[in-house]
């Protein structure tokens, strides 16, 4: 014969229906129930969408949480109580997943703008040959003393009256041939003015 002490009645389990309705009304102990009876089941749905340990402790927590909070909006025709939480529970564990590979996807492509010149170097590099080709055939076609002059003043850094003097030639002189050379590089090369 069993006996049974006074002060706990033998209690028939309750539904979980029943008491989600009781959580709905800011019962703790029903609550408790609950969370015995679902932490398990919620945990293991939220780990294996998560597979991180922690993750799913973590959002098993907000699932359970968030039951306490809505537990008012559980229709009963609806369907199984222990289903809308299993939803709760999936929806979140999807939403923090998404939310991982966003944060992931934006962690890459800022590393990636970080690493990645800001500019195609290739074709710098075909444009820079391209440039020094054309200045050397355009070059070609100034005068020896346009050319000698404009090469002395740009390329060796002298100025007018340097560049006078080591041609041995006047002053007004090399200026001249510098302006007439300046501009037909100019209109050789295309720019405009």
């Amino acid at each position: 014969m069993r006996v049974r002490s006074i002060g706990s009645a033998a209690r028939a389990p309750q539904r979980l229906e029943d008491l989600l309705a009781a959580v709905a009304r800011g019962d703790r102990d029903a609550f408790e129930e609950v969370y015995t009876r679902i932490s398990g089941p919620v945990y293991g749905l939220v780990r294996r969408v998560l597979r991180d340990p922690a993750q799913s402790e973590e959002v098993t927590q907000e699932v359970l949480l968030g039951v306490w909070r809505s537990a008012s909006r559980f229709d009963e025709k609806q369907g199984s109580a222990l289903a809308w939480v299993m939803t709760m529970a999936h929806r979140r564990a999807v939403d923090r997943v998404r939310s991982e590979q966003a944060a992931s996807d934006r962690h890459d492509r800022l590393g990636r703008r970080d690493i990645e010149p800001a500019y195609d170097e290739v074709v710098e590099a075909v444009e820079t040959r391209l440039e020094r080709e054309a200045v050397r055939r355009c070059l070609a076609s100034l005068t020896d003393l346009q050319r000698e002059s404009v090469g002395l003043a740009y390329y060796g850094g002298y100025t007018y009256r340097e560049v006078a003097e080591l041609l041995e030639v006047p002053l007004g002189t090399v200026k001249t041939r510098m302006r007439d050379g300046l501009i037909r590089l100019r209109d050789c090369l295309g720019v405009t003015a």
